[in-house]
């Protein structure tokens, strides 16, 4: 009766009343009743990841210690109680800051310094937490071989050093940032400076409300709004190395709320516990440059990405398998954690990892989930799960755990070594990742084998979402009929992407297609739907689709707001702004993004655009050569003076342009092909097929490439070469009426 008390007391003495609603009463409320989790919590990076200065949690050394990066000399050192740092601040001038915060805990700790209207700064200097037998306790910088200094955004008082964007939300527990745009300031606050219990379960004040009044058998999530317990139960059929579940997995809610840290996405509004993770935020594919073609991590991706394209997670595995949820800690040393599905005496064997036994080779970890290296130190193991493909290294230089290892060797010799043991690789010519990277660089011909995955019921959705953008970039029937089909797809990641996709149709056609899905029950979704469809008249449609239009703009414009301290979002908004016809706002945007970002070149594109098309070209011109001044060798800035100067008419200058664009690109083929168009509608025609067969070498099935030598070589005389570049379009494109018209125009010879 006493524990019950208590447990009613704690719950009504939290940060406001159960009375308004389901309350957070932190960590220290759960012990009694969850001494072992609680207990397993304590000392983990969880419980680690803030926390307070003072002698037991600060791990770098302050003894008046120095550091020099970029001509800086930084001084770390003690004032009394104090730790303190003596480096550059916001106006490049040494200053004296003290650490208000610890920032994590191994394998490095960040110090937070404050900044005024509210900022916490991440510095980019770091303690390297490691043992020094493996080259650690030393502090060291995070960008050691690039030359950033105060006017940098990656310099630590920099807009991508903040704590209140970047790093709160994923450190502290039920974290409020309250940005003020109007006055760039932040009031951000947090119910436990760490990631407590209910950083993850949510608050839990109905739970001990329930707990003290014994009402909580028959309540699903024991009160909470989600339900972790997936692991579920795993047997080994007769006859097999590889368990299954007993119950499929019927939701993605555990890993969506491990995915809501571990994942590259961007914040969207609050987060909604238990909801689906695109509820709250907008998840990154599995594109370049973050990922390789194959799926495998490339930029500082985390986990969720990988680990949902892997066959485990296709089998039922969620993050509880493996890890002990409370501690982190894996559920078994060395190679258990995957024996508990995979039999050892099948696949922890020679005859299966070809490696003598207890050797770095026998590691399932090390050939299934090699290890990237982060922030400098930090070495992350890849969550898909593959298995190592020196063939596709060979052929298209993506990496693999084999040369990972064998360091010495190429990936010939690792391709070798494995048909020597009898592997041999049969989808080397037509595996996806070939059809990723063709697209990628303009080649059409990839698109079917995109399509099929897109449609393939039986892949894992964020590859059928990312086949799906692919097909967005190039358009055409196929993308048309394959979005036709997922648009209204059950899985929320499906239909975000192909929402994003659509960008290659007409505004009445996605109006026609989106309208069902302006109610969505996903944020991320209805976000994509409101980009899509933001150029929308809502007085030339009708009055209660415009009501619905309105509606959501105005979540749209809520939503961003909240987040548009960061450039991108800032940018995001100005798109947005620009499509509704909004100049003002647009402008404002534009030019707040670059304030804060000065290096953010697609900002002063898009800027220029729109002051362009309000016949301001002077200012257009003016920020286009103040991007070109932050990134001389941009190709897309040097193609956009092109194209104004053309307007303008200089004729010469625009061709100069044109011209360094061109010799510039090496993907795709806008830059190049423009170039050879501006060739010929400037009196050169000759030279422009001399430049359109050179892309037609590297993308022999590109329609427009085709189209266009075809005319000239008909223009030229060149008959026989015309009806060649025809036949060929109407190959590519049978229904095409308009090609099969050009082939029956031209003579023939």
């Amino acid at each position: 009766m006493l524990i019950r008390l208590l447990l009613l007391a704690l719950c009504l003495t939290g940060a406001s009343s159960f009375a308004a609603g389901n309350t957070f009463t932190g960590s220290a409320s759960c012990q009694d009743c969850h001494a072992d989790e609680h207990r397993n919590w304590q000392g983990s990076h969880h419980d680690l990841a803030m926390q307070l200065p003072g002698p037991d949690t600060v791990l770098a050394d302050f003894n008046n210690a120095e550091f020099t990066y970029n001509g800086v000399t930084s001084r770390f050192y003690q004032d009394g109680d104090k730790y303190m740092v003596r480096t550059d601040g916001e106006d490049g001038k040494l200053t004296d800051f003290e650490v208000a915060y610890v920032f994590g805990v191994y394998p490095l700790q960040q110090y937070l310094l404050p900044l005024s209207r509210g900022r916490l700064q991440s510095l980019t200097i770091a303690w390297d937490a490691r043992p020094a037998s493996e080259g650690g306790q030393r502090w060291y910088h995070l960008y050691p071989n690039e030359p950033i200094d105060f006017k940098d955004p990656l310099h630590w008082t920099g807009p991508y050093q903040n704590w209140n964007t970047r790093c709160a939300e994923c450190h502290s527990t039920d974290l409020q940032k309250n940005y003020n745009r109007e006055s760039r300031s932040f009031d951000t606050q947090y119910a436990e400076i760490d990631v407590g219990c209910e950083a993850c379960h949510g608050p839990g004040g109905k739970h001990l409300e329930l707990a003290a009044t014994e009402q909580l058998a028959g309540v699903p999530g024991g009160g909470f709004a989600t339900d972790f317990a997936q692991r579920g139960d795993w047997i080994f059929p007769p006859g097999e190395s590889i368990a299954r579940r007993t119950e499929p997995l019927q939701s993605r809610a555990q890993i969506d709320a491990c995915g809501r840290c571990h994942s590259r996405r961007g914040t969207l509004g609050d987060y909604h516990y238990g909801a689906d993770l695109l509820d709250t935020h907008r998840l990154s594919m599995l594109q370049s440059p973050l990922y390789h073609y194959d799926g495998q991590i490339l930029d500082e991706v985390y986990v969720y990405g990988s680990f949902v394209q892997s066959k485990m997670h296709q089998a039922g595995v969620v993050c509880s398998n493996c890890h002990e949820p409370h501690s982190n800690a894996l559920r078994a040393t060395g190679n258990g954690v995957c024996a508990q599905c995979h039999k050892a005496s099948t696949y922890d064997t020679p005859d299966h990892h070809f490696h003598p036994v207890n050797s770095t080779g026998a590691s399932c970890a090390n050939c299934h989930m090699p290890e990237s290296t982060y922030m400098g130190v930090d070495r992350r193991r890849d969550h898909s799960m593959r298995i190592p493909r020196p063939d596709l290294s060979v052929v298209m230089g993506t990496p693999n755990a084999c040369n990972q290892c064998h360091t010495d060797k190429d990936a010939s010799w690792s391709l070798d070594a494995l048909r020597k043991q009898g592997v041999n690789f049969r989808d080397t010519g037509n595996h996806l990742a070939r059809s990723f990277a063709a697209v990628d660089q303009g080649d059409a011909r990839a698109v079917p084998s995109l399509a099929a995955l897109a449609n393939d019921t039986n892949a894992p959705p964020i590859w059928r979402a990312t086949a799906m953008e692919a097909l967005g970039q190039a358009g055409g029937r196929e993308a048309t009929q394959t979005m036709a089909a997922l648009l209204y797809d059950d899985d929320s990641i499906i239909r975000a992407s192909t929402v994003r996709s659509l960008q290659f149709l007409s505004l009445p056609q996605r109006f026609q297609l989106l309208t069902p899905l302006l109610n969505d029950p996903v944020l991320a979704v209805r976000m994509e739907v409101a980009q899509a469809l933001a150029g929308v008249p809502l007085d030339q449609i009708k009055a209660q689709e415009a009501n619905r239009l309105r509606t959501l703009f105005k979540e749209y414009v809520t939503v961003y707001e909240q987040h548009s301290d960061m450039p991108g979002v800032l940018s995001q908004l100005a798109l947005f702004y620009s499509n509704r016809g909004d100049a003002p706002s647009a402008e404002r945007a534009y030019k707040e993004a670059i304030e804060i970002n000065p290096q953010l070149v697609a900002a002063y594109l898009n800027l220029a655009d729109l002051l362009r098309a309000q016949n301001r070209e002077e200012e257009a011109r003016k920020f286009l050569l103040e991007a070109l001044a932050v990134a001389p060798d941009n190709g897309n800035t040097i193609h956009a003076l092109g194209l104004l100067e053309t307007r303008s008419g200089d004729s010469k200058k625009a061709l100069d342009y044109l011209a360094q664009a061109a010799a510039l690109e090496t993907l795709g083929t806008r830059h190049r092909f423009v170039y050879a168009i501006a060739l010929h509608d400037l009196g050169n025609p000759r030279q422009a097929v001399t430049e359109l067969n050179k892309l037609n070498r590297k993308f022999p099935s590109d329609e427009q490439i085709l189209l266009a030598l075809a005319n000239y070589s008909a223009e030229l005389g060149d008959y026989a070469k015309a009806r060649a570049y025809a036949q060929q379009l109407v190959q590519l494109a049978p229904r095409n009426t308009n090609y099969q018209q050009l082939l029956s125009n031209l003579p023939n010879d």
